[in-house]
Protein backbone atom coordinates (compact mmCIF):
# COMPACT_ATOMS: atom_id res chain seq x y z
CA UNK A 1 0.00 0.00 0.00
CA UNK A 2 2.83 2.74 -1.46
CA UNK A 3 0.44 4.74 -3.11
CA UNK A 4 2.49 4.19 -6.39
CA UNK A 5 6.05 5.37 -4.72
CA UNK A 6 4.71 8.79 -3.75
CA UNK A 7 5.56 9.56 0.01
CA UNK A 8 2.93 9.47 2.49
CA UNK A 9 0.56 12.62 2.58
CA UNK A 10 1.44 12.43 6.45
CA UNK A 11 4.66 12.38 6.34
CA UNK A 12 4.92 15.66 3.71
CA UNK A 13 2.77 17.27 5.84
CA UNK A 14 5.10 17.02 8.61
CA UNK A 15 8.28 17.40 7.64
CA UNK A 16 8.79 20.88 8.02
CA UNK A 17 9.06 20.06 11.93
CA UNK A 18 13.01 18.03 10.50
CA UNK A 19 15.24 20.41 11.64
CA UNK A 20 17.06 21.59 8.14
CA UNK A 21 19.76 19.50 7.08
CA UNK A 22 18.82 16.96 9.75
CA UNK A 23 20.17 13.27 9.04
CA UNK A 24 16.83 11.36 8.38
CA UNK A 25 16.30 8.02 8.92
CA UNK A 26 13.36 5.49 7.38
CA UNK A 27 12.95 2.39 9.33
CA UNK A 28 11.97 -0.58 7.06
CA UNK A 29 12.10 1.81 3.95
CA UNK A 30 11.23 -0.75 1.21
CA UNK A 31 12.15 0.78 -1.96
CA UNK A 32 12.74 4.32 -0.38
CA UNK A 33 10.09 6.51 -1.28
CA UNK A 34 10.72 8.64 1.73
CA UNK A 35 14.21 8.48 1.62
CA UNK A 36 14.12 9.67 -1.98
CA UNK A 37 11.69 12.13 -1.37
CA UNK A 38 13.99 13.74 1.79
CA UNK A 39 17.52 13.28 -0.38
CA UNK A 40 15.44 15.60 -2.98
CA UNK A 41 15.25 18.25 -0.47
CA UNK A 42 19.02 17.91 0.67
CA UNK A 43 18.94 15.77 3.73
CA UNK A 44 21.59 13.15 4.47
CA UNK A 45 19.48 9.91 4.34
CA UNK A 46 19.95 7.00 5.77
CA UNK A 47 17.75 3.64 5.37
CA UNK A 48 17.20 0.20 7.09
CA UNK A 49 15.57 -2.39 5.72
CA UNK A 50 15.98 -6.50 5.73
CA UNK A 51 15.43 -7.20 1.49
CA UNK A 52 18.44 -7.51 -0.30
CA UNK A 53 16.37 -5.73 -3.50
CA UNK A 54 15.43 -2.55 -0.94
CA UNK A 55 18.93 -1.84 -0.02
CA UNK A 56 19.79 -1.65 -3.55
CA UNK A 57 17.85 0.92 -4.73
CA UNK A 58 18.35 2.93 -2.18
CA UNK A 59 22.13 2.97 -2.15
CA UNK A 60 22.66 6.18 -4.38
CA UNK A 61 20.61 8.15 -2.30
CA UNK A 62 22.55 7.92 1.24
CA UNK A 63 23.56 5.26 4.08
CA UNK A 64 21.57 1.76 2.98
CA UNK A 65 22.00 -0.64 6.07
CA UNK A 66 20.60 -4.49 5.09
CA UNK A 67 19.98 -5.67 8.59
CA UNK A 68 17.00 -8.16 9.87
CA UNK A 69 15.92 -5.52 12.65
CA UNK A 70 13.08 -7.90 14.13
CA UNK A 71 15.60 -10.99 14.54
CA UNK A 72 19.22 -9.72 14.21
CA UNK A 73 21.01 -6.84 16.63
CA UNK A 74 19.73 -3.32 15.90
CA UNK A 75 22.27 -1.52 13.64
CA UNK A 76 22.09 1.52 14.73
CA UNK A 77 22.68 1.45 18.89
CA UNK A 78 23.90 5.13 19.63
CA UNK A 79 23.13 6.72 16.63
CA UNK A 80 20.29 9.39 16.65
CA UNK A 81 19.10 10.99 13.34
CA UNK A 82 17.00 14.87 13.28
CA UNK A 83 14.64 12.52 11.42
CA UNK A 84 13.19 9.26 12.61
CA UNK A 85 10.15 8.11 9.93
CA UNK A 86 8.49 4.57 9.79
CA UNK A 87 5.74 3.92 7.67
CA UNK A 88 3.37 0.69 7.00
CA UNK A 89 5.68 -1.24 9.90
CA UNK A 90 5.21 -2.24 13.25
CA UNK A 91 7.50 -4.74 15.02
CA UNK A 92 6.36 -3.74 18.97
CA UNK A 93 9.92 -4.84 20.31
CA UNK A 94 11.73 -2.03 17.97
CA UNK A 95 9.38 0.87 19.35
CA UNK A 96 12.04 1.92 22.30
CA UNK A 97 14.76 1.80 19.75
CA UNK A 98 12.69 3.65 17.29
CA UNK A 99 12.03 6.62 19.85
CA UNK A 100 15.74 6.32 21.32
CA UNK A 101 16.82 7.21 18.26
CA UNK A 102 15.21 10.59 17.74
CA UNK A 103 17.69 13.16 18.51
CA UNK A 104 17.48 15.86 20.86
CA UNK A 105 15.40 18.47 18.91
CA UNK A 106 14.50 15.73 16.26
CA UNK A 107 10.81 14.39 14.97
CA UNK A 108 9.46 11.34 14.71
CA UNK A 109 7.14 10.90 11.39
CA UNK A 110 5.43 7.57 12.21
CA UNK A 111 2.31 6.06 10.20
CA UNK A 112 1.01 2.76 10.08
CA UNK A 113 -2.26 0.26 10.26
CA UNK A 114 -4.79 0.15 13.64
CA UNK A 115 -7.15 -1.64 14.87
CA UNK A 116 -10.06 -2.13 12.51
CA UNK A 117 -8.25 -2.35 9.24
CA UNK A 118 -8.63 -6.12 8.92
CA UNK A 119 -12.31 -5.07 7.93
CA UNK A 120 -11.27 -3.63 4.65
CA UNK A 121 -7.88 -5.35 3.82
CA UNK A 122 -4.55 -6.01 4.87
CA UNK A 123 -2.49 -6.08 7.07
CA UNK A 124 -5.38 -8.33 9.68
CA UNK A 125 -3.39 -9.67 12.02
CA UNK A 126 -3.27 -7.98 15.38
CA UNK A 127 0.16 -8.61 15.41
CA UNK A 128 0.52 -6.12 12.54
CA UNK A 129 -2.24 -3.67 14.19
CA UNK A 130 -1.84 -0.90 16.81
CA UNK A 131 -4.61 -0.62 19.86
CA UNK A 132 -6.16 2.55 20.53
CA UNK A 133 -3.46 4.75 22.18
CA UNK A 134 -0.59 2.20 21.68
CA UNK A 135 1.52 4.73 19.32
CA UNK A 136 0.99 7.35 21.85
CA UNK A 137 1.87 5.15 24.49
CA UNK A 138 5.27 4.39 22.82
CA UNK A 139 6.16 8.18 22.13
CA UNK A 140 5.60 9.02 25.75
CA UNK A 141 8.82 10.47 26.34
CA UNK A 142 8.38 12.99 23.01
CA UNK A 143 6.32 15.48 22.58
CA UNK A 144 3.04 15.04 20.52
CA UNK A 145 2.24 17.27 18.10
CA UNK A 146 -0.23 15.94 16.22
CA UNK A 147 -1.73 12.41 16.12
CA UNK A 148 -4.72 10.62 14.58
CA UNK A 149 -6.28 7.30 14.52
CA UNK A 150 -8.89 6.66 12.87
CA UNK A 151 -10.43 5.54 9.13
CA UNK A 152 -9.04 6.74 5.97
CA UNK A 153 -10.23 6.99 1.77
CA UNK A 154 -7.97 6.08 -1.01
CA UNK A 155 -7.06 2.82 -0.53
CA UNK A 156 -9.45 2.44 2.74
CA UNK A 157 -7.65 1.85 5.68
CA UNK A 158 -7.25 2.21 9.27
CA UNK A 159 -4.31 3.75 10.83
CA UNK A 160 -2.55 5.31 13.37
CA UNK A 161 0.09 8.08 12.64
CA UNK A 162 1.73 10.22 15.36
CA UNK A 163 4.18 13.71 14.33
CA UNK A 164 6.29 14.11 17.60
CA UNK A 165 9.60 16.28 18.79
CA UNK A 166 12.15 15.36 21.65
CA UNK A 167 12.94 18.71 23.16
CA UNK A 168 16.18 20.09 22.52
CA UNK A 169 18.76 19.67 25.00
CA UNK A 170 19.80 21.95 27.42
CA UNK A 171 22.72 24.09 26.75
CA UNK A 172 25.63 23.42 28.94
CA UNK A 173 25.08 24.90 32.88
CA UNK A 174 21.12 24.59 32.05
CA UNK A 175 18.77 22.48 34.04
CA UNK A 176 15.21 22.64 32.88
CA UNK A 177 12.76 22.23 35.25
CA UNK A 178 9.67 20.77 34.54
CA UNK A 179 6.20 22.63 33.95
CA UNK A 180 4.29 22.72 37.04
CA UNK A 181 0.65 23.70 36.08
CA UNK A 182 -1.11 26.61 38.74
CA UNK A 183 -3.86 25.67 41.02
Amino acid sequence: MHLHGRPSEWIVRWAHLVPAGGAVLDVACGPGRHLRWFHERSYPVTGVDQAPEAIESIAPYGEAIQADIEGGPWPLAGRQFAAVVVTNYLWRPLLPRIVDCVAPGGVLLYETFAQGNETVGRPARADFLLAPGELLRACAPLRVVAYEDGFLDGPPRFVQRIAAVRPPAAPAGVVRLPLVPRA
